[in-house]
């Protein structure tokens, strides 16, 4: 049976919203086309090409107040 990787986890913050996949601190080696990921809803994504995981600190924004 083959090992399973976990993926590579990011943490960002609000500031750094939109969150995109590759990331500029990734190597260039590791690129794939760019993706834009909507990590506001839930707190977190997962980029289709790479599997990397990007968790927005604090988690998703919480709902009910003005």
């Amino acid at each position: 049976m083959a090992d399973v990787k976990e993926a590579f986890v990011v943490a960002v913050l609000p500031k750094d919203l939109p969150v995109f996949c590759p990331n500029p601190r990734m190597p260039l080696w590791s690129s794939h086309p760019r993706v834009f990921l909507d990590v506001a809803v839930t707190g977190e994504a997962m980029c289709p090409y790479c599997g990397t995981r990007y968790q927005l600190a604090g988690g998703p924004p919480k709902s009910g107040g003005h």
